[in-house]
């Protein structure tokens, strides 16, 4: 979702908080990247979460342009990415994947509705 204001440029993506608390928990740094469009002409964003909340990943960053569909590649989201994350509101946590020696590897595969329910009772 792209959506321009007079104050910015929000650029919001298919993630939230619950996949990367770290930003909105204390302001931690992620560098971020356009991989689809990394020529495009750059551009300020402030790039948002799908929560309805304050789910903002970074204010005022500067990216190659930024188009409906395009991939973003958040760097360093390291092992605390997963620790603290979390199924709120009834969310999906997603794939993990790892690049070694430039290859992708699927090192914890995404979660489906029975991965919710787990461990319910009634």
């Amino acid at each position: 979702m792209l959506k321009e204001t007079s104050a910015t440029t929000f650029a919001g993506i298919n993630s939230g908080f619950n996949h990367l608390i770290r930003p909105m928990f204390y302001d931690s740094y992620h560098r971020i990247e356009n991989i689809t469009n990394s020529d495009g002409a750059e551009k300020e964003y402030t790039i948002t979460g799908n929560i309805c909340e304050t789910d903002t990943f970074a204010w005022s960053r500067p990216l190659a342009e930024v188009r409906e569909g395009d991939l973003l590649v958040f760097y360093n989201a390291g092992a605390y990415g997963f620790e603290m994350s979390s199924n709120y509101n009834a969310r999906f946590k997603p794939a993990e994947v790892l690049v070694e020696n430039g290859k992708p590897r699927l090192i914890r595969k995404r979660d489906v509705f029975e991965d919710l329910l787990r461990g319910q009772i009634l």
